[in-house]
C-alpha cells in the first residue's frame, strides 16, 4: 500500500516540477544591450515553423553583422516580465515578428511572418 503511494505521489510531483523548470528556465530580467549599435529583435516560438525557418535564415546570413548589429532574440512562451513587457512594447501578436531599431533607437522596419533570405540580408544591409 505504501509503495502504491509514493508511485501515485511520484506521478503527480514529477510533471508538476518539470513544468516548474521548463517555464522558469528562460526567465530574464533587463539585458545589458549596447544602445549604440543597430538592433534586430526576433520575437520567436519552439512550436512555430515559420520561426524555425528564419531561425535558418538567420544563421546563415547573421555572422556577416556580428559585432555591428545587436541580435536580441525573445521566445514569446518564455514567461517573464522581461519579455512581456517588450512584446507588449512593440505590440507583438504574431510570431515571427523581427523590429529592426537603428543606432538612433528608432525602429525602422517590421516584419511579420517568414520572409525570403533576401529580403532579410536587405533589410540587415540598410540597417544603420
Amino acid at each position: 500500500m505504501r509503495k502504491n503511494l509514493i508511485i501515485i505521489s511520484l506521478i503527480f510531483i514529477i510533471p508538476v516540477i518539470a513544468y516548474m523548470f521548463l517555464t522558469n528556465s528562460g526567465a530574464s530580467t533587463a539585458k545589458n544591450i549596447d544602445l549604440s549599435k543597430p538592433r534586430v529583435i526576433k520575437f520567436t516560438s519552439t512550436m512555430c515553423i515559420d520561426c524555425q525557418t528564419m531561425n535558418k535564415i538567420f544563421k546563415e546570413i547573421f555572422p556577416k553583422y556580428e559585432g555591428k548589429i545587436v541580435l536580441e532574440e525573445i521566445n514569446v512562451q518564455d514567461k517573464s516580465s522581461f519579455n512581456d513587457e517588450e512584446i507588449a512594447k512593440y505590440n507583438v501578436t504574431l510570431v515571427p515578428t523581427i523590429i529592426l531599431i537603428n543606432s538612433a533607437g528608432q525602429q525602422v522596419e517590421r516584419i511579420e511572418g517568414a520572409v525570403s533570405k533576401e529580403k532579410m540580408e536587405n533589410s540587415l544591409k540598410g540597417l544603420k
